[in-house]
């Protein structure tokens, strides 16, 4: 099941980010670069930092050049993110690309590396919603209530393994097509954001 590899090796990512628990700290990534493994712990680290990235962003006593510069470090990781998961989605698109489609193939909404990136965002919220059941300084009724979001993603979590699994499961039968689109980010690209080919 591709859901519990990756289920697990978000948690290892997640796990050892916060050894150091340094936005700037290199990624050791364990795995070969040829290998599904590599891209999915890559993805799992980009979105642990871009979590804490957007924790610093939202100190109310920011100075407003700090706050740009975090602006701008999560405008660069969120494009890291968008391209690691159309190199996920190129990975399976190249391992099943013999798969021939039945007649009444349907498509999906979304890609299934977009599926696992969501799954990648429920791992770390999963993991600080249960440092937040733990906190010593909380009262009970903030621990009564993260302990029900928990449940929530808990069970969001297994939902989302379970989707992931059949969607793979039917493409590989030929029950769906498997398509994959570029994101196209427009305001990232010199030549399509109408305020940076303007400056010129």
């Amino acid at each position: 099941m591709i859901s519990d590899s990756a289920n697990l090796i978000f948690e290892a990512a997640i796990k050892d980010y916060h050894v150091h628990d340094e936005i700037d700290f290199p990624i050791q990534n364990p795995y070969p670069p040829e290998r599904i493994e590599h891209l999915l712990y890559l993805k799992c680290w980009i979105d642990t930092v871009q979590w804490h990235m957007e924790d610093e962003v939202r100190d109310p006593n920011i100075a407003p050049e700090m706050a740009l510069q975090w602006k701008r470090r999560i405008d660069k990781s969120n494009q890291e993110r968008t391209d690691t998961v159309e190199y996920i989605d190129s990975y399976f698109l190249n391992k099943y690309d013999n798969i021939i489609p039945k007649p009444d193939a349907t498509i999906n909404t979304e890609s299934l590396a977009w599926a696992i990136d969501r799954l990648s965002i429920l791992a770390l919220k999963i993991y600080h919603m249960k440092l937040e059941t733990l906190r010593e300084d909380a009262d009970q009724a903030h621990l009564d209530a993260c302990k029900t979001k928990l449940a929530v993603l808990m069970e969001q979590q297994k939902d989302l393994s379970t989707s992931i699994d059949e969607l793979l499961n039917d493409i590989i039968e030929g029950k769906k097509i498997m398509k994959v689109y570029k994101q196209m980010k427009m305001y990232n690209d010199p030549s399509l954001n109408p305020v940076l080919y303007s400056s010129k």
